[in-house]
């Protein structure tokens, strides 16, 4: 019978925990992610001045600076001002606000280029400006935006990766422990690589049947 060896055992065994891991990290920032991009891609949308200022600042912020300085700040900058984050929470804060930040721009797009004619139309139906928006517009945006929301889900599960760089152990930083300590990179890191091909697999698998779902036929086609 085959038996691995007690470097694989290791490896392996490390790397199913560092994947735990991540999976934790992945999931609610990628869930706080759609939100927050929904919910800012809309008040940069429809919002007052004052309002699409806040949002426009705040997509900027994220998208212009890299994500590895905005978890530093997370973690190592704010306890200065008294803060403490862990290193899972600063994680998850990072990659949700960096994630919902693409996700607005996805979101805010899909919006405008829905036609005024159905916001016209429907406030003439006696529609709020509020029902309009969450009940006709938002829905025929989230279909438009689904692909390019789902590229980044598939980007947050290669960057979640960063999330060793504040001291959260996921699958990166397992592998780099025993990368580390058996002097072996090529073997752990190709084995990292395939863990990753699989998530994202994985994610596309789950976002192809999301597609299918919301797939309203005729919908998008002129």
């Amino acid at each position: 019978m085959f038996e691995l060896s007690p470097f694989y055992q290791e490896l392996l065994t490390s790397l199913n925990r560092g994947l735990l891991m991540s999976i934790a990290l992945i999931i609610p920032s990628a869930i706080g992610g759609v939100l927050i991009g929904i919910i800012a891609g809309s008040l940069r949308t429809f919002g007052d001045p004052v309002v699409k200022a806040i949002g426009d600042t705040y997509a900027a912020i994220f998208r212009g600076t890299p994500l590895v300085i905005q978890l530093f700040i997370l973690y190592f900058g704010l306890p200065n001002i008294g803060i403490y984050l862990s290193p899972y929470v600063a994680a998850v804060v990072g990659f949700t606000l960096c994630s919902g930040a693409y996700q607005s721009e996805y979101v805010r797009g899909a919006l405008l280029s829905i036609k005024s004619g159905q916001y016209l139309g429907a406030q003439a139906l006696g529609f709020t400006t509020l029902q309009v928006i969450f009940w006709i517009i938002v829905p025929q945006a989230v279909r438009r935006a689904i692909h390019g929301c789902g590229n980044e889900i598939i980007y947050l599960i290669k960057y979640s990766s960063l999330a060793f760089i504040v001291t959260c152990v996921e699958l990166t930083g397992e592998g780099k422990t025993i990368a580390t300590e058996y002097f072996r990179f090529t073997e752990v890191f190709t084995i990292l690589g395939l863990y990753y091909l699989g998530l994202v697999s994985l994610a596309m698998v789950i976002l192809k049947k999301i597609e299918q779902r919301l797939y309203v036929p005729g919908f998008g086609h002129n």
